[in-house]
């Protein structure tokens, strides 16, 4: 492997041909064979050795080519590749063939903590994983309060880590790689781990880095953090490439391959419990005809472009209906019998993040059993939230079950697009709920 090369001006990360084998076995009859047997061409590896029928292919053949200053999402099941594929670019697992390039210097987020001393103290720990990172006494000195601050771990910062909880540990390590001034950031589910609070200021520090400039190589389960953060995106299977492109496309792709994945589930019930599908089909959207639009935030719509299914009924007509307080109308078609219809819309911004949604059953309003050829248009009415200003996507789906499992019938992706102009006062956040009442009691 050719880790820490320069890669071509104009490219952070290059990955040319990278194939991983493990040994399952290594007995002495294993290990002769191998010194005897004829090199096989055709996977071959930098030491020339051969791949033996008792090899596991954890990456098989994988090239691509990262920009600087581009963010690349690597999505795919457990076990596809993801992981060894990260370890390999950063330089702590060696290919069996293949090379690696990287321009600038490289800061990871594999294992949070795990090059940590136990006996250090936190602040001893920040000075000698800073300087392994590249960074020289007196950049840390003027980081360490930073780093110390976003950690949030107070006193403990001179406690040995081991006196730590894995929380603290996870939030002194992601503050040191955050402010490293990496040019490339490897990140690979580490943030999984923590809690919400502690995941969220990661994933703002992230984005902030991202706006820098630094090339990112992320790794996530959460399709929604790959469309939000990267342009493009790789997805493995098995260690070999299914498909690299543009993000919303190829992550389309995987959850329509993927139907029962949690992803799609929590798209379309608001929760993390898993979807049931059968006889799953991926289709073009065909055009969807916007009837009104909402006046003063409305500029103009775009049909959707990635659509999946079992084909039982299919979503026929959105609208964003500009009268009364119907924020989203759907009309849906059953082709076969569709016993526990369950109709819903989730809206996301113009990073891909969601904003909210809901569905029939989640709201506790049974839609009747449809029969082959049944029509139904649902009306949603609810109170719009003001949107800070920008682009915005509604994703529709219909389903047949309920929300602890069923099968999806029609998902649509990004099915109407809408804007948002500035209001007459800046939103904070990503909306702004209607504030009845602010009341004063005196003590």
């Amino acid at each position: 492997m050719n880790a820490g090369v320069a890669a071509r001006a104009g490219n952070a990360i290059e990955v040319r041909h990278v194939s991983k084998y493990y040994t399952l076995s290594d007995s002495q009859w294993t290990r002769l064979r191998r010194i005897f047997s004829p090199v096989n061409p055709a996977a071959g590896s930098e030491s020339g050795r051969p791949h033996a029928g008792d090899d596991l292919c954890a990456l098989n053949d994988v090239s691509f080519e990262v920009a600087q200053g581009e963010a690349l999402g690597i999505i795919g099941a457990n076990g596809s590749g993801k992981s060894t594929l990260l370890q390999i670019v950063a330089g702590i697992l060696r290919p069996t063939s293949g090379s690696v390039e990287l321009n600038g210097r490289c800061s990871t987020l594999l294992e949070l903590g795990s090059g940590f001393a136990p006996e250090f103290t936190g602040r001893q720990n920040v000075h000698l994983n800073a300087t392994i990172m590249g960074l020289s006494q007196e950049e840390i000195e003027e980081k360490f309060d930073a780093i110390h601050r976003f950690s949030g771990i107070g006193d403990f910062i001179d406690q040995p880590i081991r006196t730590y909880s894995t929380g603290m540990v996870l939030r002194l390590a992601f503050a040191v790689v955050a402010h490293s001034e990496p040019r490339i950031l490897i990140v690979d589910e580490a943030l999984a781990v923590g809690d919400v609070a502690f995941r969220q200021r990661c994933m703002r520090r992230i984005h902030e880095l991202r706006a820098a400039g630094v090339t990112i190589l992320f790794v996530s389960h959460d399709a929604g953090d790959v469309k939000a953060l990267c342009e493009r995106c790789l997805w493995l299977e098995r260690g070999v490439v299914r498909g690299l492109g543009e993000a919303d496309e190829v992550v389309a792709r995987y959850l329509a391959s993927t139907l029962n994945s949690r992803q799609v589930a929590g798209a379309m019930t608001g929760t993390q419990t898993g979807a049931k599908a059968d006889n799953v089909i991926a289709r073009p959207v065909a055009g969807v005809e916007v009837k009104n639009e909402r006046p003063h935030h409305v500029t103009g719509f775009a049909p959707g472009t990635h659509r999946f299914g079992n084909g039982a009924a299919e979503v026929t007509d959105v609208s964003l209906p500009s009268a009364g307080d119907v924020f989203l109308q759907t009309t849906v078609h059953a082709k076969d019998a569709i016993g526990s219809p369950i109709i819903g819309f989730l809206v996301r911004n113009g990073k891909g993040e969601n904003i909210f949604g809901t569905n029939s059953a989640r709201e506790d309003h049974p839609i009747p059993a449809m029969l082959p050829g049944d029509h139904h248009t649902i009306a949603f009415h609810l109170k719009m939230p003001i949107l800070t200003p920008g682009q915005y996507s509604v994703t529709v789906a219909i389903a047949d079950g309920h929300i602890e499992e069923y099968q999806m019938c029609d998902y649509i992706e990004d099915t109407i697009s809408f804007e948002v102009a500035p209001g007459p006062r800046p939103v904070s956040g990503y909306l702004e709920l209607h504030c009845e009442n602010v009341a004063m009691h005196r003590n």
